[in-house]
């Protein structure tokens, strides 16, 4: 009786061991798992909704977040103001993201929170505007546009629709001051409007990106000097969209008596070439959603990327633009 207890005894103890086995194998293969699936979590510091633009950025990235079964994505939206920016990279920073993505309003005064985000060992993804800081490793890369490239394509566009030896007064519609977008598009269109001597910049003026303060300043130029206005220079398509009204309100006709060069290429932009009121769009694309996703994933995976990630771009015309309007995404 004592020897079936015991070879019992025995049964019982093997079969528990195994069964703590296979518990133990099991949680190992659950752990590992969960490791193999874990999302790559990035925090997103969006400057706002100013433009059509901005809009179809902010809808990029959150269809990447959406769709990509790899990405978890937080999202932030600083209603244009750099304090909110950092207060968003701090609150992903305690939050231990494994990516922070910024579109920067201002190009200054990023410096102390980067740092910070330097020494938590977060990479730093700048979208579509950059900044300046004494130590470059502040930031891991910047996916984005040549806007210097984009101001010298306006100026050179404006240059063969008019005509290079032409005498033509611009007016110009600066985006938001200190952002990198508006000092580099002035800057390289100035830069080509040196090979045209007879191109002269009037009146320059912020129109912060928007469509009411295109209107508005555009406004101010007409009613100053609305009758020397030959052209209009605008950082962004919805300035130029503000423009146009302004223009038809005063009485001249967009397109024809004032000729319209902007940069973006909204939709909105596309349509007003096909209507007459516009005459070039310089393509800046919105799109960063799965570029920012692959760049996540190989810094995930340990691999270097380039410091600069350019966008694929275009400039748009005429029946070029005309034929590409009912492709146009954004």
């Amino acid at each position: 009786m004592k020897r079936m207890m015991r070879v019992g005894l025995l049964i019982g103890v093997v079969f528990v061991l195994a069964l703590m086995a296979a518990c133990n194998g099991g949680g190992s293969a659950a752990s590992e798992g969960k490791k193999d699936d874990k999302k790559i979590v990035i925090g997103f510091s969006q400057i706002g909704a100013e433009s059509g633009w901005r809009t179809a950025e902010t809808k990029s990235i959150k269809e990447m977040g959406k769709n990509d079964p790899e990405i978890e994505l937080k999202f932030s939206d600083a209603q244009q103001k750099q304090s909110n920016q950092i207060k968003a990279i701090r609150s992903f920073i305690a939050q231990k993201v494994d990516v922070i993505a910024l579109a920067p309003v201002v190009e200054t005064g990023w410096e102390k929170v980067l740092r910070e985000a330097k020494r938590a060992k977060i990479p730093v993804v700048l979208l579509d505007r950059r900044i300046k800081v004494d130590d470059d490793s502040l930031y891991t890369t910047f996916i984005g546009s040549d806007f210097i490239e984009e101001g010298k394509n306006a100026a050179k566009y404006l240059a063969n629709l008019i005509g290079p030896d032409k005498k033509v007064n611009i007016v110009e519609l600066q985006g938001t001051v200190g952002a990198s977008a508006m000092i580099e598009r002035q800057k390289g269109f100035a830069e080509q409007l040196k090979k045209y001597p007879g191109y002269k910049i009037k009146k320059s003026e912020t129109a912060d990106f928007t469509r009411s303060k295109g209107k508005e300043v555009m406004e101010a130029f007409l009613k100053a000097d609305g009758k020397n206005i030959d052209a209009v220079f605008a950082h962004n398509d919805d300035m130029a969209m503000g423009a146009i009204q302004a223009i038809e309100e005063y009485g001249l006709k967009s397109g024809k008596d004032i000729k319209i060069v902007s940069v973006d290429g909204i939709k909105d932009a596309f349509q007003a070439i096909k209507d007459g009121k516009s005459n070039i769009t310089v393509e800046c694309n919105p799109l960063l959603g799965p570029q920012l996703a692959q760049v996540a994933k190989e810094l995930r995976d340990g691999k270097k990327v380039d410091k600069w990630i350019k966008s694929k771009e275009d400039v748009y015309e005429g029946q070029k633009a005309i034929d590409a309007l009912p492709d146009r995404k954004y």
